[in-house]
């Protein structure tokens, strides 16, 4: 069950592979995205030598808990739990000119909350609009095909 979808990857980046990563989060934080509270639109990625995070993902605190609304910062950054092996292919695939890594979504499995992240290439404008044609003329067909 998808809780946060980052919409504007697609257009932006050719995703080239993807992962399935833990996060760790606090409970309120669980609540609130399981409540579909929060947004990907502008979090990246950052891998360093001591691991991955998800970086300036917005995750409200849950509406039910007032404890911690005086320290918690709903943009922190959160660890992402992947094993050395994936670590090391990211590391590999980042130095390469051109890729990065970016949060597709997040979902919840039975009782975990997962992050979909994508080693990803960067689009240029031409096929940003490429992208956009194609999407505007499908549109076009699937109204012709729904009205005959």
């Amino acid at each position: 069950m998808n809780l946060v979808v980052n919409k504007t990857v697609g257009l932006n980046y050719h995703l080239l592979e993807s992962y399935e990563a833990g996060i760790k989060l606090t409970g309120a934080e669980v609540k609130s995205l399981r409540s579909k509270n929060g947004s990907l639109k502008e979090a990246y990625i950052k891998v360093d030598d001591h691991g991955a995070y998800l970086t300036s993902a917005y995750i409200p605190p849950y509406q039910g808990t007032q404890l911690m609304y005086e320290t918690y910062d709903p943009y922190q950054k959160r660890t992402l739990l992947l094993s050395t092996r994936e670590l090391e292919h990211i590391r590999k695939a980042i130095k390469q000119k051109g890729h990065t890594v970016v949060p597709v979504r997040i979902y919840a499995t039975k009782r975990f909350i997962k992050v979909e992240i994508a080693i990803a290439k960067g689009k240029h404008q031409y096929d940003k609009r490429e992208d956009l044609k194609k999407r505007s003329i499908n549109m076009d067909i699937d109204r012709e095909l729904r009205e005959k």
